[in-house]
C-alpha cells in the first residue's frame, strides 16, 4: 500500500522513550518489545505467552510498525502502511490484588475494557471523543477509528487462562489509504496529536489504571472502582450503541432487529424487539451490528 507520508514525516516508536515513561519501576508495564514488522502483535504474544510464560508477567507489550497479518474479529483482515497505526497487544493475566483470579465469566469484559481505555487516552491527548460501537469498535461520528480484539490463552497446568488484547488505532491515513469509507483517523479528525510515541504511553497507563480497578472488583463489572463508577457504568456511557435501534447479521443467516437497551453482566448487549421481548447476544453471537435505517 503506497503512501504520500514517507518515514520521517511517519516518526517511529522509540522503545527507548517508552521504556522510560511506561516501564517498571516508573510505570506500570513489566515488559515491553517493539518489531519493525510482523503478520499479527496477538499470534506473536500468544506465542510468547505459551513458549516462555516466565519471561512475559502480566501487562507484558508488544508493538509493531506494520502489521501484515492482523485479524480482527470473526478473522477479520487489518492492514496498514507502515508506522501510520498504532499495533499493540497486551497480555493480561488477571488476578486481584491478593493473588486470586478472575472468574473467566468477566473475561468479556477485557475488550471493552481496553476499548474504553483507548478511548479515553485518544480524548486525553487530541481532545476527540471517541465512542464506543459494541461489541469491539472505537468509533469518531459513527467512523472505526480503532479496532480491538481479544485472543485467549489456555493455562498451562494448574495455571488460570491468560487473555492478548489487540489494539489497531488508526493513526496518519489520509482517506485513500483507509481500509473501507466508513472508517477515520486521528489525521483525518484533525486531531491535537498524531504522535505514536505519546498515544502509545497514555493508553498503555490508562489500560494498566483500568485493568487494576478491575481486577480489585474481582472482575465484577457492577462494582464501583474506588476513582469512581463501575466498569459496567463508564462503558455505558460512552457507547453510541445504547438506546439505538439496531439489526444484528447471526451466524447461518438470521437477524435481529430491536432498541439496544443495555450491557449484561458478561458484557453481552440486551435487544429488545418490536414485540417487547428482551434477547441477549454475545460478541461470538453477532456477525455484523448495525443501525436500523
Amino acid at each position: 500500500m503506497s503512501s504520500r507520508y514517507s518515514n520521517l514525516e511517519r516518526p517511529g516508536l522509540d522503545v527507548g522513550v517508552l521504556r522510560a515513561a511506561v516501564c517498571m519501576p516508573s510505570g506500570p508495564i513489566p515488559r515491553l518489545e517493539v518489531v519493525a514488522q510482523t503478520g499479527s502483535t496477538n499470534a506473536d504474544l500468544v506465542q510468547h505467552t505459551q513458549r516462555e510464560p516466565a519471561g512475559w508477567p502480566d501487562l507484558s507489550v508488544v508493538a509493531a510498525e506494520m502489521q501484515t497479518a492482523g485479524r480482527g474479529r470473526l478473522d477479520r483482515s487489518w492492514s496498514a502502511p507502515e508506522r501510520s497505526s498504532l499495533f499493540v497487544s497486551v497480555l493480561l493475566r488477571p488476578v486481584n490484588r491478593q493473588g486470586r483470579p478472575v472468574p473467566t465469566t468477566s473475561y468479556p469484559w477485557f475488550s471493552l475494557l481496553a476499548a474504553l481505555a483507548l478511548a479515553e487516552s485518544v480524548e486525553d491527548r487530541t481532545k476527540i471523543a471517541p465512542q464506543l460501537k459494541w461489541p469491539n469498535d472505537v468509533t469518531v461520528d459513527g467512523r472505526k477509528l480503532a479496532g480491538v480484539l481479544a485472543t485467549f490463552v489456555p493455562g498451562a497446568g494448574a495455571e488460570p487462562p491468560a487473555v492478548v488484547v489487540g489494539v489497531g488505532l488508526n493513526v496518519s491515513l489520509t482517506e485513500d489509504e483507509l481500509p473501507v469509507p466508513t472508517a477515520t483517523s486521528l489525521l483525518l479528525e484533525y486531531a491535537g496529536t498524531t504522535d505514536r510515541n505519546i498515544l502509545l504511553k497514555s493508553f498503555l497507563r490508562t489500560l494498566a489504571d483500568h485493568y487494576r480497578s478491575f481486577c480489585d472488583a474481582d472482575g465484577d463489572a457492577a462494582a464501583p472502582w474506588t476513582d469512581g463508577p463501575a466498569l459496567q457504568d463508564r462503558v455505558g456511557a460512552r457507547m453510541s450503541t445504547l438506546g439505538q435501534d439496531v439489526r444484528a447479521e447471526l451466524p447461518g443467516g438470521g437477524t435481529l432487529s430491536g432498541r439496544a437497551l443495555s450491557l449484561d453482566a458478561r458484557g453481552a448487549l440486551v435487544v429488545r424487539d418490536d414485540d417487547g421481548e428482551r434477547h441477549t447476544v454475545s460478541a461470538g453471537d453477532v456477525v455484523h451490528l448495525r443501525p436500523l435505517v
